[in-house]
């Protein structure tokens, strides 16, 4: 009996949806930050064993939206929710649980659940099995206690996902790990040093484009347009003489190389559109 099906990951911004992603698929697919709101499309993970497949997607954390792009966001969670066969409800160990719980009942999900609850190695034995028992008096999914950064509680989180798994042929060949490609992952580092290198709303205000992406024998070469709101951002991007451009530039290549085996020279140029984030068209244009 083979078994197949999507298993989505849905809660709060920073409640540690990407890292756990990362976790579950054992590499790098989605970028972590510790700011707010750092992933803004559902990312797709897949793991192929002997008798299973996963289809897992990271999606967005649960936001109201303030602008365009934000409802685009909250469209993912949307498509999200509707193709799950089990949903992973994540949640920070050290968020207030009413809340957390009242937004997983809003969801109405009628599929399999599992409460995972992450960043509980921050916590003290009491507290963690206080809070369990919290949890477990919710009644609507078992929980399971991890830490996605640690990798703890990963191996018994994917027992109890195989076990509600239903029976199924893969979705995707076996050697299968996305159905993203290169270049929005490209995209996505880039946009993941951003997040690390500024302060404030430049990395709200950011998206990145690739523009070019051409293997040549020794290397491969990469052009990208970093999007900005505002004149003045450009100037804090780019840096005095150039010097906030080059770090950006230094550390995306570096983790670019070893995200595809090979060496790469990079590009990066700013660009403004006031009001991109609130207009469709460029929405569309930079993949939203």
């Amino acid at each position: 009996m083979h078994k197949a099906g999507f298993v989505n990951i849905f809660g709060k911004p920073n409640a540690g949806k990407s890292t756990l992603l990362n976790a579950l698929v054992g590499e790098k697919l989605a970028i972590i930050s510790p700011k707010v709101q750092t992933t803004r499309h559902r990312i797709t993970g897949i793991v192929t064993e002997p008798g299973y497949q996963i289809v897992f997607s990271d999606t967005p954390g649960i936001i109201d939206p303030r602008y365009r792009l934000h409802e685009k966001m909250m469209g993912a969670v949307k498509s999200a929710l509707e193709d799950a066969d089990v949903a992973l409800l994540i949640m920070d160990a050290k968020d207030r649980v009413e809340e957390s719980l009242e937004l997983f009942d809003s969801l109405k999900l009628k599929v399999n659940r599992i409460l995972v609850l992450n960043k509980t190695d921050l916590l003290k034995k009491e507290e963690l099995a206080a809070l369990k028992a919290r949890c477990e008096a919710w009644g609507k999914a078992p929980v399971i206690a991890i830490s996605a950064m640690q990798r703890v509680g990963i191996k018994e989180l994917l027992e109890q996902i195989v076990a509600r798994l239903p029976e199924g042929e893969p979705f995707y060949p076996e050697d299968t790990l996305t159905d993203k490609s290169t270049r929005f992952f490209v995209a996505e580092i880039i946009r993941e040093k951003i997040f690390h290198l500024f302060e404030e709303e430049i990395p709200y205000h950011t998206t990145v484009v690739v523009s070019q992406f051409q293997e040549k024998e020794t290397l491969t070469k990469i052009s990208a347009e970093i999007v900005v709101t505002r004149e003045t951002q450009k100037a804090i991007i780019l840096g005095e003489k150039g010097k906030s451009i080059r770090q950006l530039g230094t550390l995306a290549r570096q983790d670019i190389e070893k995200f595809i085996g090979r060496k790469v020279f990079l590009e990066l140029f700013v660009k403004v559109r006031s009001k991109w984030r609130d207009n469709d068209t460029y929405l569309r244009e930079y993949g939203y």
